[in-house]
């Protein structure tokens, strides 16, 4: 008999088979910070949710715009309304890391990301796990996304650099 640990899956293995996934992954690098760690050289578990944030932010500007510009330009804020973190392998001082990201559901009102940290150096999958933002505005109402964000979020990178420019057709 299983376990009831092993029955149960994180949220987002549901949504892979959404019709809003990217298939590509979007990769920070950083690098393990003396602060980052405990006596002990190990990264302390708080340190893996600030990697998500970067990994988050550097996939939206990768994806053509900043949390300020959605902020500034249309009064949209993207507020973490859950982070889930699993933990698999420690990181240790001086390590450097992989931190992938990637969208996985976009609905009317709220964004899921999800993240894998590995150390590329011997490709260990350090951490896994997800956030969902709410997107509200300066007053912190919940509003829709809006559709140019959505757009701009559901693009395959893979199909931009495949895609010719407007009016041009292939030479």
């Amino acid at each position: 008999m299983e376990s009831a640990e092993q029955d149960v899956l994180p949220f987002w293995i549901f949504i892979l088979n959404s019709p809003a996934i990217m298939d590509g992954w979007h990769e920070t690098e950083i690098r393990v910070r003396y602060a980052e760690t405990d006596k002990m050289g190990i990264v302390h578990h708080a340190n893996y949710l600030i990697w998500f944030e970067a990994g988050r932010s550097d996939l939206c500007r990768a994806k053509g715009f900043s949390y300020k510009e959605m902020e500034e330009n249309d009064n949209a804020l993207m507020v973490v309304a859950e982070s889930y973190v699993r933990y698999k392998s420690p990181a240790y001082y001086e390590d450097v890391l992989s931190v992938r990201t990637r969208v996985a559901e976009i609905r009317s009102r709220s964004i899921r990301f999800i993240y894998e940290i590995v150390r590329p150096t011997d490709e260990v999958l350090l951490a896994e796990g997800e956030t969902l933002h709410l997107v509200t505005d300066t007053s912190k109402r919940v509003r829709q996304i809006p559709d140019s964000y959505k757009e701009l979020l559901t693009v395959d990178d893979r199909d931009m650099a495949q895609a010719f420019p407007a009016n041009q057709a292939p030479s």
